[in-house]
């Protein structure tokens, strides 16, 4: 596994994934042009050694295919962390001896999991406690956005009741040298924590944020874990070691040791200032609006820094990978709640909020009715405005079979349900913030008990023994010497 994000460019390089630039680049606008046309052809990671009006250098796209985000978490295929996930979710209380030993591999898994606390660590070899943001290579990466922006920072918090540590990556546009907005969306922990904060009447709440570290943490920061689950311990079992942390500064917070930059400050829990527009996942820009401020007092750093960073917009971007990723490895999570579920896709097209695909086991009328509420009432699931749900036997990763199902097996007065509730801070559609319509689509095959006044037809599939006999014929007819 990685140990760090100078670490994973390397291997990046070994394996023909990384792209050098060998000329100066603008972080206004001219490098986002650079990677959407990478991204665009799954192009690989880019590393840029010289950037305007930096003294250090820039890596771009390092999660942007599957491969590359396979690496990021040191598996073969993605599908390698479910079945690690469900081998756990499957762990029963031992009764013999036997088992007992079977199960000590599991809890000695369960052991590394746990961060481990360090006295001293790369990220702080430089420490500057005349903070200067000016000095990173901060991308703008659209023409409209108001501003540059820090995309692909680890914010660190601490529930004051709890005391456990959050960490999300929200969006930072830099105001000036030493304060920037903290996108702290009214859904997300980052909220909560403050929202704790200024209800115990502190006008303050301390915040670390750590930018680069290994791959694995990195991704940790993206996923939507449930509230009051540590980051960095799920980054510790995607490591299958701990992570290593190192006290801040300047704030009473832990961050990864291997960071490449960390900036300490706090944000005053009455303070806030407009931010954006900013050329949002969504394909449009989100607009301005009244945020919380950072205010950064210290930056520690290594002697020799590598700033990550991405760009969102229209999709596909790098971030649909890293949702994919998501989507694969939480699939064995959602089972735990819905058993019947099997499988699930989040459209890229969708942007992770808007879609979601599933295909059940149905056992019973109205089966497919139920799995929508249901999905509406989960985590980050309550967001979505459009929940599809299919038979088993469908294949919810095929588009054209999803088209073919949804166009003809839906009667839409019968097989649509439409409700409200609430929506992502960032769509576009809702006439008011933050809530609107959903709906959702029944596109399973219709039982007589759901009012089905017909025998439901059978699909056309051809003899099996005629498709083997056509394929052991095939070069008989011929067909591939006329390119067909």
């Amino acid at each position: 596994m990685h140990r760090n994000l100078g670490q994973f460019i390397e291997a990046l390089k070994a394996e023909g994934e990384l792209a050098v630039i060998p000329v100066e680049a603008d972080p206004k606008l001219e490098i986002t042009e650079i990677y959407d046309r990478i991204i665009k052809k799954t192009g690989p990671a880019l590393l840029f050694p010289s950037v305007k009006g930096s003294d250090f250098p820039l890596a771009i796209n390092l999660f942007g295919s599957f491969r590359r985000m396979s690496l990021a978490l040191g598996v073969k295929d993605l599908e390698d962390i479910s079945a690690r996930i469900s081998e756990m979710l499957d762990m029963k209380v031992p009764e013999t001896w036997t088992e007992k030993i079977k199960m000590l591999p599991r809890l000695n898994a369960l052991q590394r999991m746990t961060p481990k606390i360090v006295k001293s660590a790369p990220c702080q070899e430089v420490v500057e406690t005349v903070p200067d943001l000016g000095r990173l290579p901060v991308l703008q990466c659209w023409p409209g956005d108001a501003g540059r922006y820090i995309t692909l920072p680890m914010v660190v918090t601490r529930d004051p009741e709890t005391g456990i540590r959050n960490v999300g990556t929200y969006r930072m546009q830099v105001f000036d040298g030493r304060t920037t907005g903290m996108h702290w969306q009214i859904h997300k922990d980052g909220t909560a924590h403050a929202r704790k904060f200024k209800e115990a009447g502190k006008k303050r709440i301390e915040v670390a944020v750590a930018i680069g570290a290994d791959p694995a943490t990195m991704f940790s920061a993206v996923c939507p874990l449930p509230y009051g689950v540590d980051e960095f311990v799920f980054s510790g079992f995607l490591r299958n070691e701990p992570v290593a942390l190192v006290k801040c500064k300047t704030v009473d917070l832990e961050v990864p040791a291997e960071s490449e930059f960390v900036l300490e400050g706090y944000v005053d829990v009455d303070e806030r200032r407009v931010e954006g527009p900013f050329g949002d996942h969504t394909g449009y820009y989100s607009l301005a609006k009244e945020f919380p401020v950072f205010h950064v007092e210290c930056v520690t750093r290594r002697h020799a820094p590598v700033y990550p960073t991405t760009v969102v917009g229209r999709p596909p971007q790098e971030d649909a990978y890293m949702g994919k990723a998501i989507e694969r490895i939480f699939l064995p999570l959602l089972r735990t709640q819905l058993p019947e579920i099997v499988d699930m896709n989040l459209p890229v097209e969708g942007v992770f909020t808007n879609c979601v695909l599933v295909s059940i086991k149905k056992s019973y009328p109205q089966h497919a009715k139920k799995i929508m509420h249901s999905m509406w009432g989960l985590g980050q699931l309550v967001f979505e405005k459009m929940v599809l749900v299919f038979d088993d036997d469908v294949d919810i990763h095929d588009k054209d079979e999803v088209a073919w199902r949804a166009f003809a097996n839906v009667d839409p007065k019968r097989d649509m349900v439409f409700t409200e509730g609430p929506l992502d801070e960032l769509d576009i559609s809702s006439s008011y913030e933050l809530y609107g319509s959903k709906v959702g689509v029944d596109c399973t095959r219709k039982w007589r008990e759901e009012g089905m006044q017909r025998p439901w037809p059978p699909d056309i599939v051809m003899d099996e023994s005629v498709k083997q006999l056509v394929t052991k014929r095939w070069k008989e007819y011929k067909l591939d010497e006329r390119g067909r």
